[in-house]
């Protein structure tokens, strides 16, 4: 038994849920997602809840049953309230700035960081060393913050670079005399 499969999804006011030709659609005040179903998988809406079965009990089936209820969950949650990362930036000179469709960030290189913002994200800086994250796809908003630290991931000597706001970079201690 799936500990995260056997669990329905609730769903929220605001949100339709529909099952086509194998295709699962989640539509919301944010925007719309679209969900490719499994065949090893059965999904079925009741009420006000997205029920996720195997169709068998293989362990691929059972496998992609949690993996297919989590998938939804993540949809339901991106085009009701959506998903946000912080990304921090420490060190003289680091700064952002989102300059039409591109994040341009100055991370301590011979050359500013050009970072071309995909389809689907909203990036914000509210302060130059800050850069917001918003979109209502869960994977491609972790993606997008993973590949803008990836730029200057922060050092253990001093903790310059670019970093999650909730991130804690275990410190080094420096040279000794």
């Amino acid at each position: 038994m799936s500990r995260v499969g056997k669990y329905p999804v609730e769903i929220p006011a605001g949100v339709q849920i529909a099952v086509a030709a194998g295709v699962l659609t989640a539509k919301g005040r944010l925007g719309e997602q679209k969900l490719p179903l499994s065949d090893l998988v059965e999904v079925t809406i009741e009420t006000s809840r997205v029920v996720v079965k195997p169709r068998s009990n293989e362990t691929r089936n059972r496998m992609m049953w949690g993996t297919t209820r989590a998938i939804v969950a993540a949809m339901v949650k991106g085009v009701s309230a959506g998903y946000v990362k912080s990304l921090e930036i420490t060190g003289t000179g680091y700064r952002a700035a989102v300059q039409g469709q591109n994040l341009e960030i100055n991370l301590g290189f011979s050359h500013p960081v050009i970072y071309p913002v995909p389809a689907g994200i909203k990036i914000t800086c509210e302060r130059p060393t800050s850069i917001k994250v918003e979109g209502v796809d869960k994977r491609l908003v972790g993606q997008v913050a993973s590949e803008i630290r990836a730029f200057r991931p922060p050092e253990p000597y001093k903790g310059k670079g670019a970093r999650y706001t909730d991130e804690t970079i275990r410190r080094k201690e420096g040279k000794k005399k």
